[in-house]
């Protein structure tokens, strides 16, 4: 009866293993005590194993998120024990040493999602990532469902994140910075995150209060990590907005991995969906590649790269908003000419050696260049009506404009370039013994940019020019003549050479103890950045800053599993290219860093219900910054004004309940609360343009109980409305009206044809390893979200309308994804 027993509850202990399919991988070179690689030693795990080869390397599967026993075994050396739990795609370099004669005592590895918890990092399954919709589906999309993360464009990729905006996140790819285009104004011209989902392996992102190893940023890390292959295969991802395809590859000895990415990205479904009537013909395209290579048991390279190539042309038509109320309905519309012809061009890469110096000293080498081309051609002349619509049920011209309240024109041209080329060596070192871990790094930063901006706007209305906001005769025509020279209502016209060079580094260090029976960890470091403006009429400026972080975790030996954060320190921005750019486009090389002081309290308490994981993350923060740059933001474009004359704070809370609310899913429900505002020359506070005062998010994975194949995902978000309903060129304290609020919900269904617990030996599906078809609706309530306002002025009535521009409605795609 024992023994049946002991069987049944082995059976119940491997199941959701093997149901969910879930696997972490551990990878290393096994050592002696003279340092040379041991050839068939046995690493076995309650399920499988493995043995190294002759350079002593070895690379094993095994179940992630449970605590998992390894032994390593030699018949001429000590046998080592390490236990250790990982999260799902998670993968470990553990290199133990084999000693001859001395005993050894085991190991424990502390688990990998225990590593980003008490540093405040959430990690994310790429494969979550790959399977919830989304209108711009990717590794932002889900960074939008997380609390304190708010994007209310779902064409964009950009984010903010605690009251920050688009230009105070950082992203890396395997440790080397990335950077997103300059020129970018609306979501619509986005094609492609730099991500590519189908090469993630690992994903941790930091809302605040992260370590000195990160960059000079004011809000978050979004930290990605690329796959390093253990065998061959080819992946494919076909949708209505494009498609992807993968290759892996991996060589016998496992010396060489490499795998390469292709994506082609049309964004016509959505945009030719939107109110406006174009013709738009988008090509977003990239190859982005990761190759490893272990030249010997102490040395390995590491390539990355990256080519892309954006363009846009769009070719405006018509557009009729209704807005107004049911008593008094009224419609803006707007006949178009001209067109835009938008180009980015991409090409990145990056080579990285490793040095194992000894277990306990690794160094590292990096040398990676950055250019980009980006050109922004338009002529588009709006012609507008403005007037009352048709409400009569029934009439054939319902909803026409059939009385004119007023007329006009609006011309916009632009002729911009920018080529910017950025290029970086850094060393990096890691030092690790006695549990204590020492970070440091030096990088040295060339950025070269020439710039042309030209842009101007004239607006008509009833034939007659209207003046810019800037000017202090007010143009009352057609009642008053105005005889007053005719100006541009927008006018920016320069031309910019400029070379930024900069000195960063940091040294940090973190140790894992205990108080008592408590388990404890601290971390402390210290970043510096030095940093030259100069160029073409411009007086040289160097400036530089340093800033202290620390972090603190303690996870006390209660019966109920806590842990408790605390984190902070001095944070600067030095500024870039573009926060040195005021609104006519000249180069300010003397604005200085902005600083935020940081301060996040945190607690992660896991639990079970229903016998499944669960756990719930609460973190309270406050930011006080100063020497802040204020800003306006127009869909995504940030205009700076390029000083220093603000001050500014964020508080908040950030809620998030995760586990399997269904069997072997992962879903989780998001609150964050906001409070930012800026004080401007000392004229009061008042809102921030990324004021995101509540947010929540959900996401959530289902199956059909009788057809477990047949799979839903659902995605929502609600955001209150942000400061934005303003014309851009508007004083913020005469204008603090805010947009409606973001209510959004895509919902994605996928039948499993084939994957890994449902494989075929004949027939057309042998050859697939996994193979799902897809359906999503994009926006299922079909709410009218709107991003920015037009604003059309009524020559008769002397008002302003502010008439939205709405983003995408109800979609409708299909897809397919495989996997061989």
């Amino acid at each position: 009866m024992t023994t049946k027993a002991n069987l049944l509850q082995l059976l119940v202990f491997l199941l959701p293993v093997f149901a969910l399919a879930q696997t972490a991988t551990i990878t290393g070179i096994i050592l002696n005590s003279e340092e040379s690689p041991i050839e068939n030693v046995n690493i076995k795990t309650f399920i499988n194993g493995t043995k190294t080869n002759e350079n002593g390397f070895y690379e094993l599967k095994i179940p992630a998120n449970i605590d998992v026993d390894i032994e390593f075994t030699h018949i001429s050396h000590k046998k080592v024990k390490a236990t250790l739990n990982l999260n799902n795609g998670e993968v470990l370099e553990f290199n133990p040493i084999l000693n001859v004669s001395i005993e050894q005592i085991s190991t424990v590895v502390i688990s990998g999602k225990k590593r980003k918890d008490i540093e405040g990092i959430i990690t994310i399954s790429p494969a979550v990532i790959r399977k919830i919709p989304g209108a711009n589906a990717g590794v932002e999309n889900l960074l939008k469902t997380l609390p304190g993360v708010s994007g209310n464009n779902e064409l964009s990729t950009q984010y903010s994140v605690r009251g920050g905006n688009f230009d105070e996140n950082l992203v890396y790819v395997n440790g080397i910075e990335v950077y997103r285009p300059f020129l970018v104004r609306s979501g619509q011209q986005e094609g492609l995150s730099f991500v590519n989902s189908d090469l993630v392996e690992n994903i941790a992102f930091s809302a605040g209060g992260f370590q000195a190893k990160y960059g000079d940023k004011l809000s978050s890390v979004l930290d990605i990590t690329y796959k390093k292959p253990t065998q061959f295969g080819v992946s494919a991802d076909l949708s209505l907005l494009g498609g992807s395809l993968a290759l892996e590859t991996a060589s016998k000895d496992s010396k060489f991995t490499g795998i390469v990415g292709v994506r082609y990205r049309d964004n016509s479904l959505l945009v030719k969906a939107k109110e406006t009537e174009t013709n738009y013909d988008p090509k977003f395209a990239d190859v982005q590649s990761y190759f490893t290579y272990q030249v010997n048991d102490k040395l390995e390279l590491r390539f990355l790269g990256n080519a892309s190539l954006n363009k846009y042309n769009y070719e405006p038509q018509t557009r009729q908003t209704n807005f107004g109320t049911l008593a008094d309905p009224l419609a803006l519309l707007v006949y178009y000419e001209g067109q835009e012809h938008d180009s980015y061009q991409t090409l990145f890469g990056a080579l990285q050696g490793s040095y194992d110096v000894n277990e306990h000293l690794n160094l590292n080498l990096v040398a990676s260049t950055y250019h980009t081309t980006e050109e922004e051609h338009f002529d588009i002349l709006a012609q507008y009506r403005l007037g009352q619509v048709n409400t009569n049920i029934g009439d054939e011209d319902l909803g026409e404009v059939e009385f004119s309240e007023g007329i006009g024109g609006q011309l916009n041209h632009g002729r911009n370039d920018l080529d910017a080329l950025i290029t970086t060596l850094e060393h990096k070192g890691t030092y690790t013994k006695n549990d204590n871990d020492f970070k440091w790094s030096i990088k040295y930063t060339n950025e070269d940019i020439r710039d042309r901006l030209i842009e101007w706007e004239v607006i008509d209305s009833a034939g007659f020019s209207i003046n810019p906001p800037t000017v202090d005769a007010f143009n009352d025509q057609p009642y008053t003549p105005y005889e007053g020279p005719l100006a541009a209502f927008q006018n920016v016209n320069a031309r910019n050479s400029t070379q930024i060079n900069r000195l960063q580094s940091y040294v940090q260090w973190s140790k894992k103890s205990s108080i008592g029976e408590h388990d404890v960890w601290y971390n402390a470091g210290v970043r510096s950045h030095s940093w030259t403006v100069k160029g073409d009429d411009i007086t040289s400026q160097s400036q530089t800053v340093f800033s202290p972080r620390a972090q603190f975790a303690l996870q006390p030996n209660w019966s109920a599993d806590m842990l408790f954060r605390i984190s902070g320190g001095f944070y600067y921005q030095p500024p870039f290219y573009k926060e040195l750019r005021n609104a006519n486009g000249v180069v300010q090389p003397n604005v200085k860093a902005q600083q935020s002081i940081h301060l996040v309290v945190g607690n992660d308490y896991s639990f079970n219900i229903w016998e499944r994981p669960f756990k719930l993350t609460s973190e309270v923060y406050y930011k006080k910054l100063s020497d802040v740059n204020p800003y306006s933001v127009e869909n995504v474009r940030i205009r700076y004004r390029a000083n220093n004359s603000a001050e500014a704070y964020a508080y908040g809370l950030d809620l998030r309940l995760n586990g399997e609310f269904v069997p072997g899913t992962e879903s989780w429900f998001s609150f964050g609360f906001l409070k930012t505002e800026e004080n401007i020359d000392n004229r009061g506070y008042i809102a921030r343009p990324t004021d995101q005062r509540l947010k929540f998010a959900a996401l959530f994975q289902d199956y059909v109980p009788n057809l477990p194949n047949f799979k839903m995902y659902l995605n929502v978000v609600y955001n209150t409305g942000l400061p934005g309903g303003s014309p851009s060129y508007a004083d913020p304290y005469q204008y603090q009206s805010r947009l409606p609020d973001y209510k959004r919900a895509d919902i994605g269904f996928q039948f499993v044809v084939v994957d890994a617990k449902k494989q075929f030996t004949s027939g057309w599906k042998k050859p697939f390893k996994e193979l799902s078809l897809g359906f999503e609706i994009f926006n299922v309530f079909d709410n009218q979200n709107s991003i920015t306002n037009t604003w059309v002025r009524d020559v008769y009535s002397k008002r302003q309308y502010a008439i939205p521009n709405y983003l995408t409605p109800r979609v409708f795609n299909v897809k397919t994804s495989m996997r061989f």
